[in-house]
């Protein structure tokens, strides 16, 4: 998947999924399609825990679900930093995966700080799709966001790109920084080498752009269970090797 540097400088730009440990997953038994998803729902897990971290640091104030926040922090992440066929691709995959872990769930704990995953999964496709309703009415379409919904959703991508964008020109910094640091790094098995690599490119990538006013921590570690966090404690976003496995098991 290609980032568009020139969409990653204009943007100036927590789930907490837990899930029994699965089936552990191999790259030599995993059709391509299906590594895709994995690596996209990584993504978009990490920019969630990510857009916590970022209301921990900088002390952005939120009205309403601080998950809420993060969801909508990493949709617009997502359409900032990539090309357009590439954020189209992980629109698509991150969206179905809330669409299937609202499958694989009996009872809906309305009392959870998370939404319902019907109503996430409806809440991402209308901001992607409102970020570029032109080039993106197919993707509305196809994904099943109605018109009723769809009508407002350029307003509501705006309304995201007025808070995020403005937050995240704080900590814009074109040369660089070295404030997103790899933590604790404890991986072995697949699952755990392709989440791995993936947060190290990211780490990489998020130093080119940004600098944070404290240190933030990305670690890749087993956690006994399909985890992902953010520790404001200890500032460091906890990947659980696990998830990998357990999307990999779920993928459409």
């Amino acid at each position: 998947m290609l980032r568009d540097p020139l969409k990653f400088l204009l943007f100036m730009p927590t789930f907490v999924l837990s899930c029994p440990a699965q089936a552990e997953f191999r790259f030599e038994n995993t059709p391509a399609d299906t590594v895709a998803y994995v690596e996209s729902n990584l993504l978009g897990l990490f920019y969630h825990e990510l857009g916590h971290a970022l209301i921990d640091i900088l002390g952005i104030p939120i009205f309403g679900q601080e998950e809420d926040a993060a969801d909508v922090f990493s949709v617009f992440l997502i359409d900032a930093l990539y090309e357009e066929e590439s954020a189209v691709q992980l629109a698509y995959d991150t969206a179905f995966g809330f669409l299937g872990e609202a499958e694989n769930t009996d009872d809906i704990a309305f009392w959870d700080v998370h939404g319902p995953d019907l109503q996430r999964y409806y809440n991402l496709i209308c901001i992607f799709y409102g970020a570029n309703p032109d080039e993106r009415y197919d993707v509305a379409q196809d994904l099943g966001l109605p018109e009723d919904r769809a009508d407002y959703c350029s307003v509501e991508y705006e309304q995201a790109a007025d808070s995020w964008g403005q937050v995240l020109d704080e900590v814009t910094y074109p040369p660089g920084g070295k404030t997103f640091q790899l933590g604790s790094i404890v991986v072995d098995s697949d699952a755990g080498m392709l989440t791995e690599d993936l947060i190290r490119s990211e780490v990489d990538a998020l130093n080119k752009e940004f600098r944070l006013p404290d240190q933030l921590r990305v670690s890749v570690v087993a956690c006994g269970e399909a985890n992902a966090f953010y520790d404001p404690g200890s500032r460091e976003i906890v990947m659980c090797s696990e998830f990998a496995d357990w999307l990999a098991e779920t993928a459409p």
